[in-house]
């Protein structure tokens, strides 16, 4: 998890409407460092690691991911995530790998994660608006 927090207070500079959704046990944030120094956002955090995780294991195969994805949506809906958020989700990751990485993020390894941080999202969208299934 090590560049995780650039994302995150990049995320929360470009959409701080996104931390008061971060809330656990009925705690609610002031500040990105009170939020990221919180045992369950980290948790959150490793969540978000492993979905990224599994999105670039199945990089040939993402449709296997749709379903969870569209759940994941659903989720992230309930709790008052807009779809228009993850826009800067997708700017905020961008950052932390072109931090991590410097001069060896090149152009193309660029358009390769735009081009998969599209495909989660579209999954996820999918998930919007739509009713739980009955399992």
């Amino acid at each position: 998890m090590g560049g995780y927090p650039s994302l995150y207070f990049r995320l929360f500079d470009l959409d701080p409407d996104l931390l008061p959704l971060f809330k656990y046990n009925c705690k609610k944030f002031s500040t990105p460092q009170e939020c990221l120094s919180s045992p369950e956002f980290l948790e959150h955090i490793r969540k978000v690691m492993l979905v990224i995780d599994a999105a670039v294991t199945h990089l040939e195969n993402l449709h296997c991911l749709e379903d969870y994805l569209a759940n994941l949506g659903r989720k992230h809906q309930a709790v008052g995530v807009k779809v228009e958020s993850f826009e800067a989700v997708g700017d905020s990751l961008l950052y932390m790998l072109e931090k991590c990485h410097g001069p060896a993020f090149k152009m193309n390894a660029r358009e390769a994660w735009i081009k998969l941080y599209s495909t989660v999202v579209k999954a996820m969208s999918c998930g919007w608006n739509v009713s739980r299934k009955v399992e």
